[in-house]
């Protein structure tokens, strides 16, 4: 089996992490901030050098504000695309 990390779904979940804060016109110092976390951190998990739980996306889609349900339907669509 091949590491989820190495996926085009995984690389799909990262695009989509970007794209929502892209969206809200935040950079990544911005989203830190929200987080309550470094620049680094930030940029480490949207280049899939650390991956984020369930409970970490959570917090993600919060300080994006959106809804956990937002994010998975959205990644749930894009996956269906290139599927």
């Amino acid at each position: 089996m091949e590491k989820s990390i190495h996926t085009r779904n995984y690389a799909m979940f990262l695009l989509i992490l970007r794209r929502f804060r892209d969206e809200l016109g935040l950079t990544q110092v911005d989203l830190a901030a929200r987080l309550g976390v470094t620049q680094t951190f930030v940029s480490k998990c949207e280049r899939g050098e650390r991956r984020l739980d369930v409970v970490e996306l959570k917090i993600w889609c919060e300080a994006l504000e959106i809804s956990l349900v937002e994010f998975s339907t959205r990644f749930e669509i894009e996956c269906q695309k290139i599927a």
